[in-house]
């Protein structure tokens, strides 16, 4: 048996933007593993701190911080596809405005935390937080959901490992973050965490990004090295 469900007026607009976005841009995606030992150690170690402040101190904070910054040194990332024909062209955008993506019952909302780069850890968490509360009670102002130069989804949320989003047009990038699971690794003597010179295997709160780019855009070397930015912020992220 078959039962028609008519599309609400939410998901009619995603389907066609869904639609539209892989008509339009060349898709494709590069996954890289990132050790998030860093980033839990420290998150545990403040989030009393935060909480103490009314805040709550997820995980996407720090993506949108590793995001922001990334997108600085790689600025071929904060841009889009201009058709004008045989004057088409890439706009390089200068302010870093990072959507994150919220899931609702009815679909996704992608509000917009603007100049994300010159936000710390706790603006940022604060700004996740006020825009995620809005989306959930339909309050989210008209403006937020506009101006994106890029976007970030959590699709770990729901325990999926690895993604391939779908661009938001017309932006170039969209970062997926899956799960942090526990695996099992094998880490170098150069490992600050290690006792040892030798390789041992640990294990260690892993985490996939996958990253969706616009290739009219750039190309795989520029998409490798904006995530190789993310990855390094993130493994790196200072105690304090």
């Amino acid at each position: 048996d078959e039962v028609w469900q008519p599309l609400t007026a939410m998901r009619r607009l995603i389907a066609q933007h869904m639609v539209q976005s892989k008509r339009i841009s060349p898709h494709v995606t590069t996954v890289f593993e990132v050790d998030m030992s860093a980033v839990v150690q420290h998150r545990e170690a403040h989030k009393a701190e935060f909480a103490a402040k009314g805040l709550r101190l997820t995980y996407t904070p720090y993506f949108v911080a590793a995001a922001a910054q990334a997108l600085r040194a790689v600025p071929e990332m904060n841009a889009r596809f201009q058709e004008e024909g045989e004057q088409s062209g890439i706009v390089m955008i200068r302010r870093v405005h990072i959507g994150v993506a919220v899931a609702l019952a009815q679909g996704l909302v992608v509000p917009v935390i603007r100049d994300a780069d010159e936000r710390n850890l706790q603006g940022l968490a604060r700004a996740v937080g006020e825009l995620a509360d809005q989306a959930r009670a339909g309050t989210l102002a008209p403006d937020t959901l506009h101006g994106g130069t890029f976007t970030i989804t959590n699709h770990g949320v729901s325990g999926s490992l690895i993604g391939t989003p779908i661009l938001n047009q017309p932006q170039a990038g969209i970062l997926g973050i899956g799960a942090i699971v526990k695996r099992p690794v094998v880490r170098s003597g150069n490992d600050s965490l290690l006792p040892s010179a030798d390789d041992a295997l640990v294990i260690r709160p892993m985490c996939y990004l996958s990253l969706s780019f616009d290739h009219r855009v750039l190309d795989g070397a520029h998409a490798d090295a904006f995530l190789t930015q993310v990855k390094q912020r993130l493994e790196s992220w200072p105690a304090e």
